[in-house]
């Protein structure tokens, strides 16, 4: 007799940290309740908000597996909260004013941890507009080693990796800023070669007029962050890079 053991579906941990965000909050849950995926443990991060944006969430309370509201350091410390909290095999973060594309997104993700040598996945992104109309495309490209070099990174949105990978290598680092997620994507993919496998799909749909861009001294000071994780996490003329990035990013644009 034979018999067929189904392999499990993996955990996936899911952290949206939020602040005063009621216009944009109801979008992104509702993009996250709507996953076709089954095993998923959804946390909200809430820096203390005063708007209405507890009341939104708590219309949604019972999709929701952990949420806690409280004062914090800003983006990154309430996903390294999250993280903490997280119960799953795979972290992923979405942020309160992005949103799925489809249903399927998790699924796909899932799978491709399952059926793929990796530690690491991302994919593609569209910007959109206040109305939802696709502003610009990133098209982030199969990563092969030294493209950090070059100027090259994934859009954060999509980067979805294994928990352990942070208890071995490190959090997001609050000393890097608006930078945070790029320094810690170098140190995962540059710095410590962990393997990505790259899914040709637009898995995320992220509202233009993020924090590092309003204004020119959040673009300075976002320039020197980046410079600074560079050195730290081993490009090789990380000047040179810091001129590549903005270059590179916009041969990642397609229309």
């Amino acid at each position: 007799m034979s018999f067929c053991y189904k392999v499990p579906d993996l955990k996936i941990s899911l952290i949206t940290v939020c602040y005063n965000a009621e216009s944009t909050i109801k979008q992104c849950i509702q993009s996250v309740i709507s996953q076709n995926y089954g095993n998923l443990e959804y946390i909200i991060i809430d820096g203390g908000s005063t708007d209405n944006t507890i009341q939104v969430i708590n219309q949604y309370k019972d999709y929701i597996s952990i949420f806690v509201s409280e004062p914090d350091a800003g983006i990154y410390d309430g996903i390294n909260k999250g993280i903490k909290m997280a119960g799953g095999d795979i972290v992923g973060a979405l942020n309160a004013d992005d949103f799925f594309a489809d249903n399927t997104v998790l699924n796909i993700i899932a799978d491709a941890f399952k059926t793929q040598d990796t530690g690491i996945i991302y994919g593609d992104l569209e910007y959109v507009n206040s109305k939802g109309d696709i502003v610009r495309n990133w098209q982030s490209g199969q990563y092969s080693a030294g493209m950090f070099n070059r100027g090259w990174m994934p859009p954060h949105p999509t980067f979805y990796c294994k928990k352990e990978l942070f208890y071995q290598f490190g959090f997001y680092s609050l000393e890097y800023g608006t930078a945070a997620d790029y320094e810690l994507m170098l140190r995962f993919m540059h710095l410590n070669l962990i393997n990505a496998f790259y899914i040709k799909k637009v898995l995320i749909n992220m509202k233009i007029g993020g924090i590092s861009n309003k204004s020119f001294r959040n673009r300075v000071k976002g320039l020197l962050f980046d410079l600074k994780a560079m050195r730290n996490n081993g490009i090789s003329l990380p000047f040179l890079t810091l001129i590549r990035k903005p270059l590179r990013k916009i041969n990642q644009y397609f229309s």
